[in-house]
């Protein structure tokens, strides 16, 4: 090959090399561009945009092109209350260590800290995103993340708030890493598929930890959701797995760790339900398997509304909760092995760990207080405690099958 050759080719590598990573383009007050609007306005394709330490007035930035934006030193984007702050349209966009706050309220728009539409490859990461109303809004975008953000609001009811990241018909979106709350729902998909929340936390929300519906093959891993208005709801969905989660300290007349509403083949491993006015509430929802839960300290472990059936409790810690088990039917299609009681008092005489008295977790007793929710000021009356004994005995209106023939003499550890 000539020499010529060679340096032609060297020459349309290295061009189109810089077209690819682009230029650096900075923003501060004593540089060429002081507003992130005016740099926007000048930047083509794959440039970066390094925004140093400052306060930044500037709200609807439209970022249409592929580029990174990148703050120096965490620089304030201050959206003074008047609308959407940045509109993603464009791939392959990060944006990446910045402090924007002051979203505009709307009763008839989403507005929000940062709006992706359409979009692909996106990565959104360490911001902090505060006195939002909407933090993360996402919209038809696919193969995206968002990693490692703080988004915060002042919400204080649900008609005038907005969640902090909200997902409606994406893909693949890997959210991981964020803390979430004083919002609506921390974390919101709707027709969201193959994506994955992960160490994430999300607390003091007005209503959900976390809410997602119509959303399939999702996977939930190590989040947690605590003090939470009504919990996490996970409803209309199929071929979930939500594993190694926990749902503590979620209180309140209407709220549990997880509500399950028309859920199917879904995976529920390795979470912890502690305190919670009611661990996991199930409607309508088939082919759920329970694995190696510990349900600790709740007043309901587990609250079956109906339509349930094919489901599996498999070696679960059941420890200290007032009711186990409440059911609402005669009828009994679920299946509890090996499960660990807090409250079984059999014996165990060949000494393999497992009683040799089957154990029944629903009560009579929560019979009663299902209809008629006042009588829980009996719960640890010598009155209950025959009535229950008495059902136990003789069962007439709690299910015949719904029993532990094998229930474990000691707890799983973790």
């Amino acid at each position: 090959m000539s020499n010529c050759r060679v340096i032609l080719m060297l020459f349309f590598t290295s061009t189109y090399s810089f077209h690819v990573l682009g230029n650096s383009i900075e923003v501060c007050k004593s540089c060429q561009f002081t507003t992130i609007k005016q740099a926007l306005g000048h930047a083509n394709a794959h440039d970066t945009i390094r925004v140093y330490k400052g306060i930044y007035e500037e709200y609807n930035l439209e970022v249409n092109k592929p580029m990174v934006m990148l703050g120096i030193n965490v620089p304030t984007i201050d959206g003074k209350e008047q609308g959407t702050i940045i509109n993603i349209t464009a791939d392959s966009v990060v944006i990446d260590g910045f402090q924007i706050e002051n979203v505009g309220l709307s009763y008839t728009k989403d507005y929000a800290a940062i709006h992706v539409y359409k979009s692909r490859h996106f990565n959104i990461k360490n911001n902090i995103l505060k006195k939002v109303f909407f933090g993360l809004l996402i919209e038809k975008s696919h193969d995206g993340q968002v990693r490692n953000n703080e988004v915060s609001s002042d919400a204080k009811e649900e008609f005038n708030s907005g969640n902090g990241i909200h997902l409606w018909h994406c893909s693949n979106i890997e959210v991981t890493g964020n803390t979430l709350f004083r919002l609506r729902d921390g974390i919101y998909f709707e027709f969201v598929s193959e994506s994955t929340i992960s160490h994430n936390v999300s607390y003091n929300n007005v209503r959900y930890g976390l809410h997602f519906m119509f959303s399939n093959n999702d996977n939930y891993y190590d989040n947690e959701f605590h003090d939470n208005g009504a919990g996490v709801a996970v409803m209309f969905s199929k071929f979930i797995n939500m594993k190694r989660n926990k749902f503590y300290q979620n209180w309140g007349t209407a709220s549990f760790g997880l509500l399950l509403k028309e859920i199917y083949d879904a995976e529920i491993e390795n979470n912890i339900f502690e305190e919670n006015t009611i661990g996991i509430h199930i409607e309508g929802s088939t082919r759920i398997n329970y694995v190696h839960n510990q349900f600790n300290q709740n007043g309901w472990a587990v609250k079956f509304a109906g339509g349930c059936y094919a489901n599996v409790f498999y070696q679960n810690n059941f420890i200290s909760n007032s009711f186990d088990v409440s059911y609402n039917s005669k009828l009994n299609d679920n299946r509890f092995e090996e499960n660990y009681w807090s409250s079984y008092t059999g014996y165990d005489l060949n000494k393999d760990d497992i009683g040799d008295v089957p154990y029944r977790p629903v009560k009579l007793f929560s019979y009663v207080v299902n209809r008629t929710p006042e009588s829980i000021v009996l719960l640890r009356s010598l009155f209950i405690d025959i009535l229950n004994f008495s059902e136990k005995v003789s069962p007439v209106f709690t299910p015949d099958n719904l029993i532990d023939d094998s229930p474990k003499m000691k707890a799983f550890n973790d």
